[in-house]
């Protein structure tokens, strides 16, 4: 894809950084979703994005095109997604809690004595993450490409969350909306509300 403003600046491009995105679509700005909806493998289409369904007329995302948006995009594949846990919608009868109101359940133990992350770590994981309502919004899973980022950057029930874990284990969490972007949240694209997300981790830095 490329995209531009209304004055006809350029402000970000896959095909500048010789890479294609991917991405799932409960992941970017509502007109993209939209669009991409519209498509099939192979083609190529030129959409005209308001800025309703865009990051507004005054974006509150710092660095944010305001405005009108002009992008084209090339779909080159739809990759499968991972299956929806079958416990999404809210934590399991076995899901344990923490007093900030994050559940959690251990899908795979990690190995004896492993590294346990500190609220700063640089940590490389895996994860999917969704809705209440089964809705998948982002997955490193899906992008074929390791997480890594550090835990005092990430929403509040990851920073929390991922201090629970040693490398090689998989955990799901319920993530409450106060611990993740809110029942309104402000950054256009970020899903609302709890937030299930089953993340594996492989290594902390």
């Amino acid at each position: 894809y490329i995209g531009w403003t209304k004055d006809g600046r350029l402000f970000d491009s896959s095909v500048e950084r010789g890479k294609p995105f991917a991405v799932a679509l409960g992941h970017v700005i509502p007109g993209w979703a939209e669009g991409v909806t519209l498509m099939t493998p192979g083609e190529r289409r030129r959409i005209w994005i308001p800025a309703a369904l865009a990051y507004g007329d005054v974006p509150q995302a710092s660095g944010a095109p305001a405005g009108q948006l002009t992008f084209d995009i090339e779909l080159l594949e739809i990759l499968p997604t991972p299956e929806v846990p079958e416990d999404v919608a809210a934590p399991s009868a076995t899901a344990q809690r923490t007093s900030s109101g994050l559940a959690y359940r251990v899908l795979r133990p990690g190995a004896p004595g492993g590294r346990v992350p500190d609220p700063t770590s640089l940590v490389v994981v895996d994860y999917s993450g969704w809705t209440a309502d089964g809705k998948l919004f982002d997955s490193s899973v899906v992008r074929g490409e390791r997480f890594e980022a550090a835990l005092n950057q990430v929403i509040p029930g990851w920073t929390e969350g991922m201090q629970l874990m040693t490398p090689g284990s998989k955990f799901r969490f319920w993530i409450p909306a106060s611990l993740a972007y809110g029942d309104e949240p402000k950054h256009p694209g970020a899903p609302a509300g709890q937030l299930t997300f089953d993340v594996e981790l492989f290594e902390v830095k």
